[in-house]
């Protein structure tokens, strides 16, 4: 098994995204950290919008389709990462000789070595972006977009059409969507925020302007319901 070192120490899960990271003088992104040694501190990446929509990397949705877009490589240390997070939600420390190694890419170090380039590859397809010399990383992979789509084989294509008309009979991704956006707003209200900024919040999280409009609303006028349950029977159950 990959030595991994838990991290025991509890955590809250942030509802707000963390702040942006510190760009250089000139405004540009910083650079990204040099190729790890020793050990590579991994966290989840936490977005609320993929979370609800994405599929898990060990999915066979992820095996069909993502697989011929992020190489194998990239594909089963995204795999990898998951099952850990899974165990250690509050983050993990991977020995990288170690971890290179099991994955079968770990014959050399630096700047060109394979483990490199697949973390690189990670981050490029936006699986994973550093924080500093954290390396947070999503925990469900988002659908293919066209870009993607068009890399991959006509048959395959074809099977992701099928799939997705059928995945939006039986739900529509609008309906989904909207159901995730009002628990999301109801929770930002519940822990402080006012109408006006659980809108803000959903519009940063990608959620459309008047769908996070619609949503906030909604959050405001059930938290306020809820609120009103509790005056009138503060040892029930909310209605």
């Amino acid at each position: 098994m990959t030595t991994v070192l838990p991290i025991d120490h509890p955590a809250p899960v942030r509802l707000h995204p963390a702040p942006d990271r510190p760009a250089s003088a000139g405004g540009d992104p910083p650079e990204p950290p040099e190729p790890p040694t020793g050990r590579l501190r991994v966290e989840p990446w936490f977005d609320p919008v993929v979370d609800e929509i994405g599929h898990d990397p060990r999915s066979l949705y992820v095996e069909t389709f993502w697989l011929p877009v992020l190489g194998p490589s990239t594909t089963w240390l995204l795999r990898r990462f998951a099952s850990h997070l899974d165990d250690a939600p509050r983050g993990v420390d991977f020995e990288v000789d170690d971890l290179a190694r099991r994955l079968g890419i770990g014959e050399r170090s630096g700047p060109n070595a394979p483990f490199t380039r697949t973390l690189k590859r990670c981050v490029d397809f936006q699986m994973a972006e550093w924080r500093g010399t954290t390396l947070a990383v999503r925990c469900h992979l988002p659908p293919l977009a066209r870009r993607h789509l068009r890399r991959l084989p006509e048959a395959l294509q074809h099977e992701h059409a099928v799939l997705v008309e059928s995945a939006l009979r039986r739900v529509p991704l609008s309906d989904r969507l909207r159901d995730h956006g009002r628990r999301l707003a109801l929770s930002l209200v519940e822990y402080g925020d006012d109408q006006s900024a659980a809108d803000a919040q959903l519009v940063r999280w990608g959620f459309d302007p008047s769908l996070a409009s619609e949503c906030a609303a909604f959050g405001t006028l059930e938290h306020a319901r809820r609120q009103a349950v509790r005056q009138v029977h503060p040892a029930g159950r909310q209605a």
